[in-house]
């Protein structure tokens, strides 16, 4: 609120002067009420918030590259660029960003969490998004001190009002900490920053590391949970043997289900990438391996990023394309591969991504409208389809009417699924991924004859961890939802329901009753 006259006409100097962005601006606010003892109206920071979609799910996702290193794949399609790690290009917003940071995981999370604040978000609730080229085979020491030093920059956090120079704010650019050794590294390190970040102002609720399934094992899968993982993306591209074979993949589909069976039987939320318009890839044969995807009970992720192929200079696919043994779709066969898609995933699973962002300069053929998506999307409202993916009925701002529980029921290779949630008439408020599993998993001894909670998610605008307000965040359906996964497990004849929580979501568990049982929170199910 603005208290007295005298305020009000400060803020409105504010707003007025043309030569201040809407971060300047949040920033000249921000500065005017601590100098005059005035709290901060959050509504007026809304108001100016740019990119505010950003948080509307409900945390702050913050991505980070890795530094560049080989990739055991030789996938024709992939481009080459020697500032990257493998698959990324130095364009990219992303891959900028890290760059900028010498990619430095430290500086990376510090200076985002900076620009994020300076733009009206909250970054109490932090996803962390580690990506760049194959994860598993980076050394295992680089992996956990990456992911200590991220922990790192959110455990010693705190807000800067930095000046600006030209419209350009100065940002932390100083290496941090030097990458150790091995002989010098010991994982106890990676644990502290983890215990620290449990109470801590700024949590890691979640941490999502992409590979390649062929590197998914049963060791690989305890590392990842020892780094605090919830969720692995996997590089699936196709399921066809024969069209992975021939763009040089290197592993083939029992490779991707023995991985996704792995991760889902150890709580794993699983997003796979794939990519129609592959070298020898059809329309047909696409629309057939997204059908695939969703009936085959290995496959059946709860998130997918679709990339349809595009040709870059530095990857072998541009010689294909050169000697004509390759074509792009036209923009009218990717429509129709792509609206095929949406109608086939399940209101279980989310589009993360429908187009890749990659600059336009970069593409010698295939599509270049970054904007595809909302294409894609009004297309189909034209001629009345309609998505079902989580993506498509998130509540995000609009308003709650009567509030409904749903149960949809879903069978895998090696487990029944719930997803449980609560629905204003058909847009999402939250949910909850609930895996029945079928038989014992045999190498993670803290969840033999356990449930699990593979994930909770409540939707509305990201708010600090003690924040109340009207938002779907704070409703309570959170641990309404936790109550009904707890019945279900209970009439499935589990007495032990297991929860693969994220570093800094521990507390919240643990004040429903959940235990700490070294990989897993666990607790014990009561006949009441």
């Amino acid at each position: 609120m603005i208290p007295n006259k005298d305020s009000k006409i400060k803020i409105e100097e504010i707003l007025n002067d043309k030569n201040l962005s809407r971060s300047q601006i949040i920033l000249e606010y921000r500065k005017y009420c601590k100098n005059n003892n005035i709290k901060e109206d959050l509504s007026f920071i809304d108001k100016l918030k740019t990119k505010p979609i950003r948080t509307l799910s409900g945390v702050v996702p913050i991505t980070v590259l890795t530094k560049p290193f080989p990739c055991p794949g030789k996938c024709i399609f992939c481009p080459d660029d020697v500032m990257m790690p493998k698959s990324y290009l130095t364009l990219e917003p992303g891959a900028q960003r890290a760059l900028m940071n010498k990619f430095d995981p430290y500086l990376q999370v510090k200076n985002r969490m900076q620009a994020l604040q300076n733009i009206g978000h909250k970054t109490e609730k932090i996803e962390l998004l580690v990506l760049g080229g194959t994860w598993s085979v980076y050394p295992r020491h680089y992996q956990e001190w990456f992911i200590k030093r991220c922990l790192d920059a959110m455990n010693e956090f705190q807000y800067k009002e930095y000046k600006y120079e030209k419209n350009r704010i100065n940002f932390d650019t100083k290496i941090s900490e030097e990458e150790p050794s091995l002989k010098d590294w010991n994982i106890e390190l990676l644990k502290k920053a983890q215990k620290k970040n449990e109470k801590g102002k700024y949590r890691c609720i979640g941490i999502t590391l992409e590979t390649r399934p062929d590197r998914i094992s049963k060791n690989e899968v305890i590392h990842l949970r020892e780094l605090g993982a919830t969720k692995i993306q996997l590089g699936i591209q196709n399921t066809n043997d024969y069209i992975l074979n021939e763009n040089k993949r290197g592993e083939n589909s029992e490779d991707q289900k023995k991985a996704i069976n792995l991760l889902r039987r150890a709580g794993f939320k699983i997003q796979i990438h794939w990519m129609p318009n592959l070298y020898k890839s059809t329309p047909k044969t696409d629309k057939e391996d997204i059908e695939v995807i969703y009936s085959n009970g290995s496959y059946m992720p709860d998130e997918i990023k679709i990339y349809p192929c595009s040709v870059i200079e530095s990857a072998e696919l541009y010689t294909y394309w050169k000697n004509k043994k390759y074509q792009s779709y036209t923009e009218k066969d990717l429509m129709d591969v792509l609206i095929h898609a949406k109608l086939i995933v399940p209101e279980y699973s989310r589009i993360n991504r429908l187009i890749r962002d990659i600059p336009s300069t970069y593409i010698e053929t295939g599509n270049k409208k970054t904007n595809f998506r909302q294409i894609v999307q009004e297309e189909m409202k034209r001629r009345n389809l309609q998505c079902r993916c989580i993506r498509c009925r998130e509540i995000r701002n609009e308003k709650i009417e009567e509030i409904k529980f749903k149960k949809y029921q879903y069978e895998t290779s090696v487990s029944k699924e719930f997803f449980l949630s609560f629905n204003s008439k058909d847009k999402i408020l939250g949910f909850l991924r609930l895996s029945i599993p079928k038989d014992s998993v045999g190498y993670i001894k803290e969840i033999e004859n356990c449930s699990i909670i593979r994930e909770v998610h409540v939707y509305g605008k990201a708010l600090g961890i003690k924040d109340k307000s009207d938002s779907t965040q704070h409703l309570g359906l959170g641990s309404r939802l936790i109550k009904e996964a707890e019945k279900i497990s209970k009439k499935e004849n589990f007495s032990k329901i297991a929860v693969i929580s994220g570093i800094g979501t521990r507390e919240y568990y643990k004040k429903r009753g959940f235990k700490l049982d070294n990989l897993y929170q666990i607790k014990i199910l009561t006949n009441g």
